[in-house]
């Protein structure tokens, strides 16, 4: 079925990493979810009126709220369409994003006012009518539900929007919630326990956590987090396997929204190179990532003197031992400047962020490491930050 809805409705649905084709994948999700939670929440209000059941009721108005975060995921894949502008000028892409958190908000609202009225409801117990129309209107309304789940994660993995597969998410806890409504009605029918308020508590407070994950989810890409480290990987293989690339470091990832990301990183070559050609080669690493992964990615040119032994060696030397301090500490752009008493050698290093020292306590703990097994050598260290993922 979702396949055949994307061939009805969005051209060219496979070339999902066109920003046009995205916009479709939302609209389409959108579409469906104003449909589909419009005629659920109309079944599920009249059900829960006539059987004076809270929890059906409360359930009701959650698909309410479903079919208005749909239209949130709808104006927010629509606004994320716009070009760049003069204000914006790498696109609107984090409206999808914002509308993503919009969605986990209501979700953690819902599960919030659906605390209260089971609260209440169990303060105040009144009997529930047992309706075979209302338990047909639930198992009808957790196939449908189903199906959007699986509907919408398709989506969303397809297109890798966290605003689809929060929306599946939300599907998920619907069929719960449903599910647990549904069976605290045949419970109490049967036994005589009233089970309404407790059932509703126990949904709302899943709906709760759930809301917590989602917003957690969708706030992260806003704040800027780390990139993938597989995708992290897989740049270095890439960038790696071109000629003349002896290294490369400092990596900087940018994400400005769904297919939306920006890259800058530094490359060592040989300084003997031809200059000319080293940046021939760049341009085409450049271009070969913006074809292929639609990623502008700018590259900063390291020349290293590959001619001088010394050099070599502490060059092959260093990144191995200065992970005796720490296991993810990383050395790069190593070079020396020979003077008549001493050797001054200049590196950066790259320092995790969950070591417990200072920067001029790593410093220095460096420089005694070098220090010892080469007296005559003087440090000039710089500390970075790691702005992506270890490989």
């Amino acid at each position: 079925m979702t396949d055949f809805l994307l061939r009805l409705f969005v051209k060219d649905y496979r070339n999902t990493k066109d920003t046009k084709v995205r916009t479709c994948y939302g609209k389409l999700s959108g579409i469906v979810g104003i449909i589909c939670n419009a005629v659920l929440f109309l079944g599920k209000l009249a059900a829960g009126s006539l059987s004076r059941s809270v929890s059906i009721t409360a359930d009701a108005f959650n698909n309410l709220s479903d079919a208005s975060s749909s239209i949130i995921s709808l104006f927010g894949f629509r606004l994320s369409e716009r070009p760049p502008d003069k204000e914006h000028p790498y696109g609107h892409g984090r409206y999808e994003y914002i509308s993503g958190l919009v969605v986990a908000a209501l979700v953690m609202a819902i599960g919030v006012e659906l605390f209260k009225s089971s609260f209440d409801k169990i303060l105040h117990p009144s009997e529930v009518n047992f309706s075979i129309t209302a338990m047909a209107v639930l198992a009808v309304s957790v196939l449908i539900k189903v199906w959007m789940m699986f509907f919408n994660r398709k989506l969303g993995n397809k297109i890798n929007s966290q605003t689809l597969l929060a929306t599946s998410a939300d599907s998920r806890n619907d069929v719960i919630s449903t599910c647990s409504v549904l069976i605290a009605s045949a419970v109490s029918h049967f036994s005589g326990i009233e089970l309404d308020g407790y059932a509703g508590l126990a949904v709302a407070i899943f709906i709760i956590i759930n809301g917590y994950g989602l917003i957690k989810d969708t706030i992260d890409p806003i704040l800027g987090h780390a990139p993938d480290p597989e995708y992290v990987k897989n740049i270095y293989n890439r960038i790696m396997s071109y000629p003349g690339v002896i290294g490369m470091h400092d990596l900087i990832v940018h994400d400005y929204g769904p297919g939306r990301q920006f890259a800058s990183v530094h490359i060592e070559m040989d300084a003997d190179k031809n200059p000319i050609e080293s940046h021939d080669i760049i341009d085409n690493i450049e271009k070969d990532f913006w074809e292929s992964d639609s990623l502008n990615l700018i590259i900063h040119y390291d020349p290293i003197v590959t001619t001088d032994p010394e050099a070599n060696a502490f060059r092959e030397w260093l990144p191995e031992h200065i992970k005796e301090i720490h296991p993810e500490l990383s050395a790069h752009d190593i070079r020396m400047v020979k003077g008549l008493s001493h050797t001054n050698v200049i590196f950066d290093c790259v320092m995790p962020y969950d070591l417990n020292i200072t920067e001029a306590e790593l410093k220095k703990e460096i420089s005694e490491m070098i220090k010892e097994r080469f007296p005559n050598y003087w440090c000039v260290i710089t500390i970075d930050k790691n702005y992506s993922l270890p490989k």
